[in-house]
């Protein structure tokens, strides 16, 4: 899709609203985890450097409408100011001569302490658009909600993507809108009812889908395989057989475990056996994908030009369990460092998982946004996307 950027814009002498995500970790009023904010320092930097003024919108956990005070945006003035390398003001209740007589970034208070902004209601976004001259958003996690300060605002003035939003969208363009094929997906995670849209999705457009996690446990009973005590969705058993058939309508080999690690109990380092999937003993759950299955998803990998990656092969939480998801995101690693291939992911727990694995930075992009990037990957449209349309 076509979007604006920030080099479509004249920014010189514009007070910028820049919608951020930096609903970040905080523990007692001290920022634990900065990776939100740093990431979100080139837009800013950029906007100033053309000779706009800043001026950040953000929400902080959910409020629903009400003023909580410790999900005030200001316990996040002090980790951003020193992420830019400056003082970034603080403005509770904005309004425009305010804005334009305070000097540099300005951080405006938590959006959802008003019910407007999760209602998206026109006097919010207009509201809002008083404030600025030009709008951006650079918060692709906080896409998928059509809010006041999402999707009602960038209707009402020139709209672009920050460059954090572009490099998302172009990133995710190049792994699913038009792909160098072969192309492989990894879906893993905990159920299958949970990514019912994304399977569904991806088997039209993906050559592979390898399936990790319980999820997996629920396809393995699906062709008749007793997997005893696992984590299994018996009730979506024709449903998975449903996406195993659509497949192979659309041409796409789906790849469930070949053999699986096992115990009698999900704690870390019990005793396991590695069986093959139709032989799990009695008593006992899969827990981990085993070394063939592993061997067989390399395979794959070898002959794919574009990785999808979203959830992990295993509980990997606990070892022994994380191994299969490590050996296979090293691997994706590898070859993407070599040049082989383009691989992208995104989600809570895949973000987790591949930095476990030492491969995230190796990765060719790491989504930070968990709920837009499965939406996205279901093929919806994302209402904060949409609007920035060229």
């Amino acid at each position: 899709m076509a979007f604006n950027t920030l080099d479509d814009m004249d920014l010189d002498g514009k007070i910028v609203l820049t919608r951020v995500d930096i609903n970040v970790p905080v523990e007692d009023g001290r920022v634990t985890d900065t990776t939100r904010i740093d990431r979100i320092v080139p837009t800013i930097r950029d906007i100033q450097a053309r000779g706009g003024k800043p001026v950040l919108l953000a929400h902080f956990g959910r409020p629903k409408g009400k003023h909580v005070p410790e999900m005030s945006l200001r316990q996040v003035v002090p980790a951003l100011s020193k992420a830019l390398g400056s003082d970034v003001a603080f403005v509770e209740r904005p309004d425009r001569a305010t804005l334009e007589a305070t000097d540099g970034p300005i951080l405006i208070e938590n959006t959802r302490f008003s019910p407007m902004e999760e209602a998206n209601d026109p006097k919010m976004a207009q509201f809002l658009a008083s404030l600025g001259d030009v709008y951006c958003n650079d918060a692709f996690s906080a896409a998928h909600r059509a809010h006041a300060s999402t999707e009602g605002v960038a209707r009402l003035l020139p709209a672009c993507a920050g460059r954090l939003m572009q490099a998302e969208l172009t990133a995710l363009e190049k792994a699913l809108g038009t792909p160098q094929p072969p192309v492989a997906a990894v879906v893993g995670g905990a159920k299958v009812s949970s990514k019912l849209d994304l399977l569904g999705n991806l088997v039209t457009k993906v050559q592979h889908l390898i399936i990790g996690g319980g999820m997996a446990n629920t396809f393995l009973a699906a062709q008749g395989v007793d997997v005893k005590n696992s984590l299994c969705e018996h009730d979506l058993l024709d449903t998975a057989r449903e996406i195993i058939a659509k497949a192979e309508a659309a041409g796409c080999a789906i790849l469930l475990p070949r053999d699986v690690v096992v115990a009698a109990e999900f704690k870390a380092n019990p005793a396991t056996q590695t069986v093959k999937a139709d032989a799990v003993p009695e008593g006992h759950m899969i827990l981990d994908a085993g070394p063939d299955s592993v061997a067989h998803i390399k395979t794959v990998l070898d002959g794919c030009a574009t990785l999808i990656w979203n959830g992990p092969l295993g509980a990997f939480e606990m070892t022994p369990f994380d191994a299969a998801t490590n050996a296979a995101a090293r691997y994706a690693a590898e070859l993407t460092t070599a040049g082989k291939l383009i691989s992208v992911a995104g989600g809570g727990d895949t973000v987790a998982a591949l930095n476990q694995a030492g491969a995230a930075e190796s990765f060719t992009y790491i989504s930070t946004a968990g709920g837009a990037f499965l939406e996205w990957m279901e093929g919806k449209e994302l209402p904060g996307v949409a609007v920035l349309s060229s």
